[in-house]
C-alpha cells in the first residue's frame, strides 16, 4: 500500500503544477471579483456564498476532495455562533466554508489580504483580517467582529493560530472564547478531520482524499467568565478532540 501511495503521489505531481495551482489561481481572482461585484450591488451574504462557498466546493471538486459532513442537526436555523474548529490544513477553510451550512464570516490573518481574488473578495463581504504581531490591533479586529454577527451570521476562528502539523490540537488562544463570552454567543465547536492528509500544514505537496467535518452541539457561555474561561477553553477542546482519530505522528 505503501508503494501504491507512492507511485500515485509521483503520478499526481504533473496535474497539481499543471492544472490545478493554475486553475486556483484564475478560479480564486474570479470568484473574488464575483464576491466583490455581488456584495456591491446586493448584499455580503449573497456576495460570500457565491465568492465563498462555491469556490470552495468548486476547488474541492478540482483536486478532488470528497467530503462527509454528520451534525448538522446540531445547527439552530438563523442562530449566530462563534464556531471554534481545529486547524490541519489550508483545505480547512474549503471544508468549512463549503459545507457546514452557515452565513460565516473568518478572523483570518492579514498578510491573506494580499492575494489576488482572495484579499478584496474577502474585505468587501465582511471578513476579519486581524494582525497577529500587535496584540492591541488584534483586539480591535475582533471587537470589530461584533458588528457582523447579527441574524444568523457567525464567525469562525481557529483558536490554535495556525496548522498543526501532527494533526493533534495545539495550544488554544483565549481570543475565541473572550469574543463568545463578550457576546453572548454560544459556541459551535466543529472537528475538521483528515485534511492534513490531502495538504500537510508547511507543504505543497497536494493529493486528493476525503476530508470529514463533525459538527457538535453548541455549547451555552452563560455559566462562564473571566474567571472560568479556562474551563470552557478546555470543555470546547475536549469535544473537538473526541471525534478526532488517535494521531501517532
Amino acid at each position: 500500500m505503501n508503494l501504491l501511495r507512492k507511485v500515485l503521489f509521483i503520478l499526481y505531481r504533473p496535474y497539481e503544477w499543471l492544472v490545478f495551482f493554475p486553475v486556483f489561481f484564475i478560479d480564486t481572482l474570479f470568484f473574488g471579483i464575483i464576491a466583490l461585484v455581488v456584495s456591491s450591488i446586493f448584499n455580503p451574504r449573497i456576495g460570500g456564498y457565491l465568492g465563498g462557498v462555491l469556490w470552495s466546493r468548486f476547488n474541492a471538486i478540482i483536486v478532488p476532495m470528497f467530503v462527509k459532513v454528520s451534525g448538522k442537526e446540531n445547527i439552530k436555523p438563523n442562530s449566530s455562533y462563534i464556531v471554534i474548529a481545529n486547524h490541519q490544513s489550508y483545505f480547512d477553510v474549503f471544508l468549512i466554508y463549503g459545507w457546514l451550512g452557515l452565513d460565516i464570516r473568518w478572523v483570518m490573518k492579514k498578510e491573506l489580504r494580499k492575494i489576488p481574488g482572495l484579499g478584496f473578495g474577502s474585505e468587501k463581504v465582511g471578513h476579519i483580517f486581524i494582525d497577529r504581531t500587535n496584540k492591541r490591533a488584534a483586539l480591535q479586529s475582533l471587537e470589530n467582529a461584533k458588528k457582523i454577527l447579527v441574524k444568523g451570521t457567525s464567525v469562525v476562528i481557529f483558536p490554535e493560530g495556525t496548522r498543526s502539523e501532527s494533526g493533534n490540537p495545539g495550544a488554544f488562544k483565549r481570543g475565541a472564547f473572550k469574543l463568545a463570552i463578550d457576546f453572548g454567543l454560544p459556541i459551535l465547536p466543529v472537528s475538521v478531520i483528515n485534511t492534513r492528509k490531502i495538504l500537510p500544514a508547511n507543504s505543497i505537496n497536494l493529493m486528493p482524499g476525503k476530508a470529514k467535518m463533525v459538527i457538535h452541539k453548541p455549547i451555552d457561555i452563560s455559566s462562564y467568565d473571566e474567571n472560568n474561561m479556562n474551563e470552557l477553553m478546555d470543555l470546547v477542546k475536549e469535544t473537538i478532540i473526541s471525534a478526532l482519530p488517535l494521531m501517532s505522528d
